[in-house]
């Protein structure tokens, strides 16, 4: 744990300073939103949630600019120590920020529109898939990136397989980050977890991970001050997105995306529960859950919004566990 003692005081640091920065301009949001970003509320969800319309969203700025600028320092920092931690740094957090800016435009559209629809799915999924191929090219070719995955074993060589792999871990993420956006407190108690969980893999080995989780934990804290149940604000898609990317950029720092399936599993549960609802309705007009995402089904179930965003948190951390197996020496 060398790296741990060497660092810790900058990662404390970048926890503390997001956290801050998070808070202070969540608080001056929420006046500024209230007026002029109203959200819109999905007129198929739980009938409860109708009480929730006009509360603001595009709360995902307040901490998207929090984590811009603290990370952005950090990788000034390093390219005294290390260019290349620098410059994953740097694509990393231009990912997100290009996924965020996918999520602006969605928002928009929807408070332009007064109503729960952005972005067509096929839109999101192509501009989605544009930053995502970038990201990757952008990695191979500044940093040299390779085909293999590394695990606690050795590495394992894909070849041609990787890219594609890649490229349906980094857009599954994404989406399943944005579809777990649907409760007070939801998205950034997962995004507060997966940060945790990349920390504790990450704070000895890598230390753009370390830095990115991090500031994950500071950011979501700080949000969920103002988004846990009943929430002042939401994050929108700009937020959901941007918290998507920017943990699921870890998996190349970490050189492995594989294990994003594990340490995001809240994540690729929402996701998959989504797809078996729409694949049994369509095929014997049945359907598996109550209402989904799945935790819409919780809650028809009768589960509080805070006892859910407790279970995803635990749960995180219990879907880690293979991650931490497969990848820690």
């Amino acid at each position: 744990m060398k790296m741990l003692d060497k660092y810790f005081p900058l990662y404390a640091l970048i926890f503390i300073f997001t956290l801050v920065i998070t808070v202070l301009l969540e608080r001056r949001l929420i006046p500024e939103l209230k007026e002029k970003a109203k959200q819109p509320i999905y007129e198929e969800g739980p009938r409860w949630h109708l009480k929730k319309s006009g509360t603001p969203t595009m709360g995902g700025l307040g901490f998207l600019a929090a984590v811009v600028s603290v990370l952005s320092l950090s990788s000034v920092i390093f390219a005294f120590i290390d260019i290349k931690i620098t410059l994953s740094l740097l694509l990393c957090l231009g990912y997100a920020v290009l996924n965020s800016v996918i999520g602006v435009i969605d928002d928009f559209k929807k408070l332009v529109r007064r109503k729960n629809g952005g972005l067509t799915p096929w839109q999101k999924l192509l501009l989605q898939a544009l930053a995502a191929a970038l990201f990757i090219a952008a990695r191979a070719a500044l940093l040299k990136d390779g085909t293999s995955v590394s695990f606690s074993f050795g590495e394992v060589e894909l070849g041609i397989f990787y890219y594609p792999l890649a490229m349906l871990i980094l857009l599954g993420i994404v989406n399943c980050a944005n579809l777990t956006d649907g409760i007070d407190g939801l998205a950034s108690s997962v995004a507060f977890s997966i940060g945790v969980s990349l920390f504790y893999i990450s704070a000895a080995l890598s230390e753009e991970t370390a830095v990115i989780s991090a500031a994950v934990i500071g950011s979501s804290v700080g949000f969920l001050f103002f988004n846990i149940h009943p929430a002042k604000i939401f994050m929108g898609d700009t937020g959901s997105l941007f918290f998507g990317a920017l943990v699921v950029s870890c998996a190349f720092t970490l050189k492995n995306p594989i294990l994003m399936l594990f340490i995001c599993g809240v994540y690729v549960i929402e996701g998959i529960s989504v797809i078996l609802q729409v694949v049994s309705y369509k095929l014997t007009r049945k359907r598996i859950f109550k209402m989904a995402p799945l935790h819409h089904h919780f809650e028809e179930c009768g589960w509080s919004e805070n006892k859910i965003c407790i279970a995803a948190i635990l749960l995180t951390f219990v879907f880690s566990i293979p991650a931490y197996i497969l990848y820690l020496p």
